[in-house]
């Protein structure tokens, strides 16, 4: 039996392609291990899965900013690389697939030292500073963005992102149950289920009296931030979370407003909904976000409102351009090259490892 190790982690971002390749590596006949840290958002996710083992390693966090603990963290990874390279040496994997994040820099190098293939993702459109890190042990790179893979050079192809194949059967009429809403309206759906949306959330919540003259308005906006004064409001349904009943939701999606997560525009663009992105601002991040708007914009797959010039009228105003353009931008989106990378990255698995 082949054996493969997944790895990855920091952020949902670097867990759910896992999530997507799980099911059709178990039917690939590939016995499947995860190495991820202790306590990171990866463990309880990969550790519920059935018939994975999860392996837990050191690791430091990579970050751009002053902090005590980057004088303590790359201990941490030196540690997690040793413990790494023992682990591969145990477990004697065929391949290794890195989604990236800080986790998988001890891990890949663990698996260059013992000469096993690396295959790893970049979703953004340009390589974070993990598969920055990495890139000198990886024996390929699959990425979301063609920016990315050409700044990733030779080793590199665009192959689009792992997607849950559930997403693609929703029934329409359960999420338009499920939300309360009757099919008269266009659903706008806004997903802000981030920390970082709170802006959006908010603002949204502003233009609510306006949106609903056109829309109904399914609002996905993150533990803890149900808005008590607004439930029961006509055309305005708000959800903590969606997990099993995402798809559902998605089928009765007409219109998407979101951030610009590249996993997220993945799943968008391959249920060809279109979008109008508000990315995460630069000084709050790397920008990476507002690369990957900019990317789809340039394309012609969405319109972009940037957070700076975002108030409920411009938000509104947006909106309804992004809604009457709405034939042209779903024409662009099924003529685009594919965003669901699920199958060619399994072929690159197994491409790798010859």
């Amino acid at each position: 039996m082949k054996k493969i190790v997944l790895t990855g982690g920091g952020t949902l971002g670097h867990v759910t392609p896992h999530l997507a390749l799980i099911p059709r590596l178990k039917e690939a006949g590939y016995e499947i291990h995860y190495i991820g840290t202790e306590n990171g958002m990866e463990a309880p996710k990969m550790r519920a899965v059935e018939g994975i083992t999860y392996h837990a390693v050191k690791s430091g966090k990579l970050r751009r900013y002053h902090d005590w603990k980057n004088f303590t963290d790359p201990f941490r990874v030196i540690a997690g690389a040793f413990q790494s390279a023992r682990l591969m040496g145990k477990i004697k994997p065929d391949v290794v697939f890195s989604k990236g994040g800080f986790v998988a820099v001890p891990v890949v190098f663990g698996a260059w030292l013992h000469r096993i293939p690396v295959l790893c993702h970049e979703s953004d459109l340009t390589p974070g500073l993990a598969n920055k890190l990495c890139k000198p042990f990886a024996t390929r790179f699959a990425t979301t963005f063609p920016e990315c893979a050409e700044a990733l050079g030779a080793k590199a192809e665009m192959t689009g992102t792992p997607l849950r194949p559930e997403l693609f059967h929703g029934d329409k009429e359960k999420g338009l149950s499920l939300l309360g809403f009757d099919g008269q309206k266009p659903v706008l759906l806004m997903m802000g289920g981030s920390s970082g949306a709170q802006s959006v959330n908010a603002c949204l919540r502003k233009a609510i009296p306006e949106l609903t003259l056109d829309f109904d308005v399914a609002h996905i906006c993150g533990k803890g931030n149900l808005d008590a004064e607004l439930e029961g409001t006509p055309g305005y349904k708000q959800i903590e979370f969606l997990d099993a009943d995402l798809p559902d939701v998605l089928a009765c999606t007409d219109l998407v407003l979101s951030r610009a997560g590249a996993n997220a525009l993945c799943e968008f663009q391959a249920l060809g909904r279109p979008m109008l992105l508000i990315p995460y601002p630069k000084g709050a991040s790397r920008g990476d976000q507002i690369l990957n708007a900019k990317s789809l914009e340039k394309r012609g797959l969405c319109r972009v409102l940037l957070q700076e010039n975002m108030t409920p009228e411009t938000m509104v105003k947006e909106i309804r351009e992004t809604w009457a353009e709405r034939d042209e931008l779903t024409e662009a989106l099924r003529n685009a090259p594919p965003a669901d990378g699920t199958k060619r990255v399994l072929e690159l698995i197994e491409e790798v490892q010859k």
